[in-house]
């Protein structure tokens, strides 16, 4: 385990309690975003939610705040799963973070009623951040020295490593933590995709009939197919392999558009040379040659541009903010048309 010491407010930036109010109180919100726990036991989803409708379409697993309320006075820790899906600031810090790491990234966050426990001492099959936004919580952590206690307050990060036993119980005040989990990428995963791969291209023929008798009838096939195998393995570009892992991460993460329809507006009324753009929270901006074009790598696809503005590209991945004017080798003209473009794509937003 490790524990890092950071600004108290930073926390509350990201997820305060009065967002966690918004979202459980003032929106729609269903399940499975929520879930509720008290004493060890996940509650049934029909304890805390009701029903309703839209456009004479039945809603189910609205999240219902009078049962939800009702449940935290008893003691019960509210659970809201997959925050980066829903709450732009835990968007913002968990694409930073997967840039960062190279590993997916999910947020969960507990609210946890005063002197109370949700779960019991648990493990998680993944490294966990936990980020204290609001009140204290005593952390039980098991480690090779036995359990030993640790005081999570605001500004307060800790680090706990896939199989790490613990439990946390709140102290005087409503707590309110941030977890972020980290679904590790490993080599045997990567290994299993490539030579599951070769694996494929094995003829799917029956072994002999009569192996069970004398099972050398099968040592020479297997034989060959062994070698062949090691072949196929030993011919592998690792080089190649890696820019592919990185290529498909890198264009593979979830959409990322908050402030696409304002920036279109922005569009309609023109961009200049001397527009302020910045580059979007969580974007990657990565560039592959490819021929006469480059591959941008944006995050959630992969865009193909001209290879002769790649002085231009090149300013843009190394510049948080920029106007189309300061871009190098290009005209007035072709680099608003190109920042036009990479806004339209959501790479570059209209600085607000």
């Amino acid at each position: 385990m490790h524990v890092h010491r950071t600004d108290p407010g930073h926390g509350a930036e990201v997820l305060s309690l009065a967002h966690v109010d918004h979202l459980l109180t003032e929106t729609a919100i269903r399940t499975p975003a929520v879930r509720v726990a008290r004493d060890g036991s996940v509650l049934p989803e029909a304890s805390y939610t009701r029903g309703g409708s839209l456009a004479g379409k039945p809603l189910t697993g609205l999240v219902d705040p009078v049962k939800l309320m009702r449940l935290l006075d008893e003691g019960a820790t509210i659970v809201l799963q997959g925050l980066q899906r829903y709450w732009s600031p835990v968007g913002d810090l968990v694409a930073e973070l997967e840039l960062e790491l190279g590993h997916p990234c999910q947020a969960n966050a507990y609210l946890t009623p005063p002197g109370a426990q949700g779960f019991a001492v648990h493990s998680d099959s993944h490294d966990v951040f936990v980020m204290q936004t609001h009140g204290t919580k005593m952390w039980e952590v098991h480690g090779d020295g036995g359990p030993g206690d640790l005081l999570l307050e605001p500004g307060v990060v800790a680090y706990l490593p896939t199989g790490t036993p613990h439990a946390a119980r709140a102290q005087e005040s409503v707590s309110l933590h941030l977890t972020i989990g980290i679904n590790q990428l490993t080599w045997r995963t990567l290994l299993q995709r490539e030579v599951g791969r070769l694996l494929a291209e094995v003829p799917d023929e029956h072994l002999p009939a009569g192996y069970l008798d004398d099972p050398a009838r099968l040592a020479d096939g297997l034989a060959d197919h062994l070698a062949a195998l090691a072949d196929d393995v030993r011919r592998l570009d690792p080089a190649g392999l890696a820019a592919g892992q990185a290529e498909a991460f890198l264009s593979g993460r979830p959409p990322r558009m908050a402030g696409a329809l304002l920036d279109r507006d922005a569009l309609t009324t023109g961009i200049t040379a001397d527009t302020a753009l910045r580059r979007r929270s969580g974007h990657p901006c990565v560039l592959v040659d490819d021929g006469d074009a480059v591959r941008v790598l944006i995050g959630d696809r992969v865009l193909r541009i001209p290879s002769r503005v790649r002085p231009a590209l090149e300013h843009v991945a190394t510049h948080t903010r920029l106007t189309p004017g300061e871009l190098p080798s290009t005209d007035a003209e072709s680099a608003v048309v190109l920042c036009r473009r990479l806004v339209r794509e959501g790479l570059l937003e209209v600085a607000r």
